[in-house]
């Protein structure tokens, strides 16, 4: 049986002569290397399923169970292999079940092409069957769309989608395909799109700003670095380690940049943001020098703009001028791919070493770990914690696994309690939040990266919006291990009802189906933990395991996340209870 998780195959000769617009969507996909795509057939996009009908030793195509599970799997995918995600569908709800997944890839700057199909071209208009403008609705969330109404068209647009969704800040791209346009016929030729005029998609480095940026590095006292995905993206891991370690400089990661530095590394100081560690969001309110990589300053990470680092010096290394004094102003902004301006920059930075300053972070985190962390770890309560799960994954996985996790009170505990030894290992939804993310993101990760485990965090709340997905993970047995941490609640929101609406649990209670009859309905191992003293066991059978593997443990219903800075407030603000 071919392995449903292989995405390495010899490369395609580029094909050329007479052919229907249906058929060359097939050979660009096959031009630019792809060999996987997710997708759901329909009507409009019935032309390009009948020739991928005869393509299935070359392109394979991946069934799931919903049109939003395409397209998150396509992300898990771009996110695990460094390549860009391909998701298909056909016009009307099809396309709009797309909406999600592309915002989520839009806002976390995921590589990702999405092809819809569409009505006629001379139907446009008259709210014919199925006809939805999917180009207007996606206009605000993607980095370039484009309906296609001649065939003859099909290759210079194909060619123009991958360019700009892999090139400088990724992104997804939509192309929007008429019927006429897949029966019609063309003369096929692909060239690869290599420019497009007025897109500078990296933009030059000012030396002057190297010069600037260096000589701040080289006269700070307390520096500090946060470090974004931009990094990983860049693949830039090695260029960060290296300027890390040169300049001593104590840093910090958001939550897309996790696993861009190894967490056991000396100077890796932990997370910063809303649930982020202490020392971080405190010390970023005392630091004299802020180095901003790859990174948007985002809300989750600044709290109050208002407060937010007003004492520090800021150095922004950016790839996007957009993001520039956007939120925090920058005194530096170095421009360009951070794997470039990281290197240029080490040879002007002096060799160094911040212990004293380092030492405050240490202090703040012995006050984090006896306040939060050992009772999170190593709960003295009878009930299980979500942090003990975790504890219990790193065990097993020695922390080279990929973990995918949902969005929630788990995704934050993951998040925070995660064991990382390498890049690419940290897929979750940022910006966008988006429940449901993990389970089809899982299943992409898996295939982008078959070599590697890959383990999904899942909160019983997100788990339902897309638990259709063990239908895909049935025929495909890909084989990921699904860990759905249930405490019957919506657990984030549920907190937040606790601290700031007196305990007015509206709407947030679940009452939840028996999770493991319906893995096992799926011909899915199952198990369901309640006792301490089976969880290890069970990590270690699912880990062990060689096929789909579905572990639900029951945490404590009422447990929060320490530490919080609540919305609103400054970083300095953070709170242990």
């Amino acid at each position: 049986m071919q392995t449903q998780t292989q995405t390495q195959k010899k490369e395609t000769k580029v094909t050329t002569g007479r052919m229907t617009g249906a058929e060359a969507v097939i050979h660009c996909l096959l031009a630019e290397g792809v060999d996987l795509i997710y997708g759901y057939p329909g009507g409009a996009i019935m032309p390009v399923y009948d020739e991928l009908y005869k393509f299935q030793d070359k392109l394979h195509h991946v069934l799931t169970r919903h049109e939003q599970g395409a397209t998150h799997a396509a992300q898990g995918y771009a996110r695990s292999s460094g390549k860009v995600g391909v998701a298909i569908a056909t016009s009307g709800p099809g396309a709009t079940n797309f909406v999600t997944g592309i915002a989520d890839a839009q806002i976390d700057s995921t590589p990702m092409v999405c092809i819809t199909g569409q009505v006629g071209s001379h139907l446009l208009g008259s709210d014919a069957f199925q006809e939805t403008d999917i180009i207007g609705i996606s206009t605000p969330i993607t980095k370039w769309n484009h309906q296609v109404t001649k065939s003859e068209d099909i290759p210079e647009v194909l060619a123009k989608a991958f360019y700009i969704a892999r090139s400088g800040r990724p992104g997804p791209v939509l192309i929007d395909i008429t019927k006429d346009a897949q029966f019609g016929e063309l003369d096929f030729e692909y060239k690869k799109c290599k420019g497009v005029r007025s897109y500078k998609p990296v933009p030059e480095t000012d030396p002057k700003s190297l010069v600037d940026a260096a000589a701040l590095i080289n006269s700070a006292k307390k520096p500090m670095i946060v470090f974004g995905q931009g990094v990983i993206l860049g693949e830039a891991e090695e260029e960060l380690k290296n300027f890390i370690e040169k300049s001593g400089i104590p840093s910090a990661w958001t939550i897309l940049g996790l696993s861009a530095l190894p967490t056991a590394h000396p100077l890796n100081v932990g997370m910063v943001g809303m649930h982020g560690n202490y020392g971080p969001n405190k010390l970023t309110n005392e630091c004299d020098l802020l180095i901003a990589i790859g990174m948007r300053f985002d809300d989750r990470v600044t709290g109050n703009l208002e407060t937010y680092a007003k004492q520090a010096k800021v150095i922004h290394f950016e790839i996007d001028p957009a993001e520039i004094n956007k939120n925090v102003k920058a005194d530096v902004a170095v421009m360009g791919n951070v794997k470039n301006t990281l290197s240029d920059i080490i040879t002007k930075i002096d060799t160094k070493t911040y212990e004293p300053w380092l030492k405050e972070f240490k202090d703040f985190d012995t006050i984090e770990y006896d306040k939060v962390i050992k009772e999170e770890l190593y709960p003295s309560k009878e009930g299980l914690s979500m942090g003990e799960v975790l504890r219990g994954i790193n065990q097993e996985t020695k922390g080279d696994a990929i973990i995918v996790s949902d969005v929630g009170q788990h995704q934050m505990i993951a998040c925070r309690y995660a064991e990382f030894t390498q890049s690419k290992s940290n897929v979750t939804s940022g910006g966008l939040g988006t429940m449901g993310f993990a389970l089809p993101a899982a299943i992409g990760a898996k295939m982008g990266a078959p070599e590697r485990e890959v383990v999904a965090i899942i909160g019983d709340g997100g788990y339902q919006m897309t638990i259709q997905e063990l239908g895909t993970i049935f025929q495909t047995r890909v084989p990921v291990k699904i860990v759905v941490l249930n405490n019957d609640f919506l657990g984030m929101v549920r907190q937040w009802q606790q601290l700031f609406f007196d305990k007015r649990y509206a709407s947030t209670e679940m009452v939840n189906p028996d999770f493991v009859t319906i893995a096992k309905g799926y011909h899915i191992e199952a198990k369901r933990i309640t006792k301490r003293e089976d969880l290890q066991g069970a990590i270690a059978e699912m880990i062990a395991s060689k096929e789909p593997y579905f572990l639900e443990v029951c945490v404590e219903k009422e447990n929060n996340v320490f530490p919080m800075i609540p919305t609103g407030a400054s970083v300095s603000d953070i709170r242990l209870s």
